[in-house]
C-alpha cells in the first residue's frame, strides 16, 4: 500500500465492522498468509510473540458447523434477552451456518511464568485487532467471536491442540474464533459509545 495519510488511516479504524453473511468465494491462500502476516507485527509483550493461528478451511470448516451450533446453545437464553427477535433470528442462522465464511481462524496465546498472564492474552488480542484491519484492507469481512470460549475443550480437540505439549503443560489457550471471507452484507455499524469512557489527568 505504500506511506498512507492519516486520513486514509482513521478512515481505515472506522471501517471495519463485525460481518457475518459471506460470499461463497475463496479466499486465496496468498491473501491469508498477508493477514497473518499482519497479525505478527503486533507488539507483545516482551516481544515474545507469544500467538498461534489455526486456519481451518474445507471439509475440516464444514465439520465445525456442528461444534458452532453447540456454542450457540450455550448462549442462545442469553441472547434472547437482549436481542431484538429478527436480531436473535439472524444471530441463530449466523451460528448454523457461520455466515458461509471460507475461512475460519483460531486464535491462542502462548502463556508462561516468564510473562505475566493478561500481558500474555493481550498481546493475542492486539494481534487479532491487525487481522481484522488487514481484512478491511484486503476488501474481506471477518467477525471476531467468543462463542468458541463456550466449548473451549471441544474445540481444542477438534483442532488437534490437545496433543501439543504447550498444552499437556497448560501453557496454551484459545481466545477466540474469527469467520472471515467476502462479504455478503452491509450492516448498519453501532454508533460509538464515547460517555465515561476516558479519563485525562493533568
Amino acid at each position: 500500500m505504500g506511506q498512507i495519510s492519516h486520513e486514509q488511516f482513521y478512515q481505515l479504524i472506522e471501517a471495519r465492522q463485525s460481518i457475518r453473511q459471506f460470499k461463497k468465494d475463496e479466499v486465496p491462500d496468498q491473501v491469508i498468509n498477508r493477514i497473518l502476516n499482519a497479525a505478527m507485527h503486533a507488539p507483545s509483550g516482551k516481544n515474545r510473540q507469544n500467538w498461534r493461528f489455526f486456519v481451518v478451511q474445507g471439509k475440516k470448516r464444514d465439520d465445525y458447523l456442528t461444534y458452532s451450533q453447540k456454542s450457540w446453545l450455550r448462549i442462545k437464553d442469553i441472547l434472547q434477552k437482549q436481542l431484538k427477535p429478527s436480531l436473535y433470528d439472524f444471530t441463530e442462522r449466523f451460528f448454523f451456518t457461520l455466515g458461509n465464511a471460507p475461512v475460519l481462524i483460531f486464535a491462542y496465546s502462548v502463556n508462561t511464568a516468564e510473562e505475566n498472564y493478561l500481558t500474555s492474552i493481550g498481546s493475542v488480542y492486539m494481534a487479532v485487532e491487525n487481522l481484522n484491519l488487514a481484512c478491511v484492507a484486503e476488501g474481506l469481512g471477518c467477525c471476531t467471536m467468543g462463542a468458541p470460549l463456550e466449548i473451549k475443550k471441544e474445540v481444542d480437540e477438534f483442532l488437534g491442540v490437545t496433543e501439543d505439549e504447550l498444552y499437556k503443560k497448560g501453557e496454551i489457550e484459545l481466545l477466540c474464533g474469527i469467520v472471515l471471507g467476502y462479504p455478503d452484507h452491509k450492516p448498519p455499524k453501532a454508533p460509538r459509545k464515547t460517555e465515561n469512557k476516558i479519563t485525562w489527568l493533568r
